[in-house]
């Protein structure tokens, strides 16, 4: 009798709160900063710059973390990574001065950089192989939960309460998930006497061509994702919303949290292909609504057709990048998925923002689904004329010291 392997050992668990945890924290200030700079300031430039250099330094960071992850104590370093981010927020307390907020933003990143690899690696290392596409959707949709909530949470806080009050709620989480991590236990390979754990160099470190094209594929995703956390709101000045739109990431959040068990479970048994044709059919109409809207109905359907893209592309386009590569190139590929999404925000926050000053934010969302069909296109192209890309993950393990 074969019995499915377990997934959700105390570890795995203890990693998908710590990941939900973090998401929610900084994620809040990635929607609270440019709200706050805009106001303070007037500038919406500014603004936008809070959310572009936490990106640009969470995409810096990231290759040195799937480097050093080989070669130092991962518990030690994601205790010390925790403790620099709530550190760093705290210092953020009350200050109004761009520059040097600007150069917090910077560590926010970088802190944000190592951990979310750190926590990336160490569950796709734990989930069982033939359970991947569903562990990695639990997982995911840990960090997408986070991350769509926190805008909805921020934008209400801050109609009500001083920015300085969100900015203490993210360190309270912050110190919360450094207490988390001391549950983790890194795992120890066994040392056979053929086998002795190779050192990757910095290029083999950095970069595996098996996980480029997924990665690719994330940053036309993200792009979209940008527009959709950085401007909904602006969206809905211009389209007379009023409070609707915190409403549109809670249809994001519910949906998410049905979708992704779902399509892990389809990916595991099926596929990738049985998800991403119809996910993105999803995303193309949600952007579409959004570029119409002007009442709340069209506004939350377009998040619930957006929520089961986000849902299931996000986390399939991991599974795929992660399954191409062997056991200990793991960390590899998720540092170069994170970094592909985050370079997609990045361009999104920044390249729709610029989009929006001369066209209005109706017309970014509609802009936004070529990068839906570019994605659909370059897929069709190189995934389906082959044989399915679910290649066998090595079952050779590799030591996290």
């Amino acid at each position: 009798m074969n019995e499915s392997p377990k997934l959700w050992t105390p570890q795995f668990m203890a990693i998908v709160l710590m990941a939900f945890l973090f998401f929610l924290c900084l994620q809040l200030l990635t929607a609270g900063f440019p709200a706050f700079i805009t106001d303070v300031k007037n500038n919406p430039t500014q603004g936008g710059l809070m959310t572009t250099i936490f990106m640009l330094a969470a995409i810096v960071t990231r290759p040195f973390v799937g480097y050093l992850i080989h070669r130092v104590n991962v518990k030690k370093m994601s205790v010390f990574t925790l403790l620099f981010v709530a550190v760093t927020l705290s210092l953020s307390y009350g200050q109004e001065s761009v520059p040097y907020l600007l150069l917090l933003r910077i560590f926010h990143g970088i802190g944000f950089g190592i951990m979310t690899t750190i926590l990336a690696t160490l569950a796709t290392n734990i989930i069982p192989k033939k359970r991947l596409g569903e562990g990695i959707g639990y997982y995911g949709l840990a960090t997408s939960i986070g991350t769509s909530m926190a805008p909805m949470i921020a934008l209400a806080l801050l109609a009500y309460m001083p920015f300085n009050t969100l900015l203490i709620i993210a360190v309270v989480l912050a110190v919360i998930t450094f207490l988390c991590s001391f549950m983790i236990k890194t795992q120890e390979a066994p040392v056979s006497s053929k086998t002795i754990e190779k050192k990757l160099s910095f290029k083999e470190s950095i970069f595996d061509k098996k996980a480029f094209i997924p990665s690719l594929l994330c940053v036309f995703f993200s792009i979209t994702l940008g527009g959709v956390v950085s401007f909904l709101r602006e969206l809905g000045k211009e389209a007379h919303l009023g409070g609707t739109v915190s409403l549109f990431f809670l249809i994001v959040a519910i949906i998410m949290l049905v979708a992704r068990p779902i399509s892990g479970k389809l990916y595991d048994t099926y596929g990738h292909k049985v998800i991403i044709y119809p996910a993105i059919i999803c995303g193309v109409i949600g952007l579409f609504l959004l570029s119409i809207t002007n009442g709340s109905v069209t506004l939350l359907t377009a998040g619930f057709f957006y929520g089961i893209a986000y849902g299931t592309v996000t986390p399939t386009l991991q599974a795929i990048a992660v399954s191409l590569v062997t056991k200990e190139k793991q960390g590899t590929a998720n540092a170069m998925y994170f970094s592909a999404m985050d370079l997609g925000m990045a361009i999104g926050s920044t390249g729709l923002g610029i989009l929006a000053a001369n066209k209005g934010f109706h017309f970014i969302y509609g802009f936004s689904i070529i990068c839906l069909v570019l994605l659909i296109l370059i897929y069709a192209l190189l995934f389906t004329k082959k044989k399915e890309t679910e290649a066998p993950v090595s079952d050779t393990y590799y030591s996290l010291k």
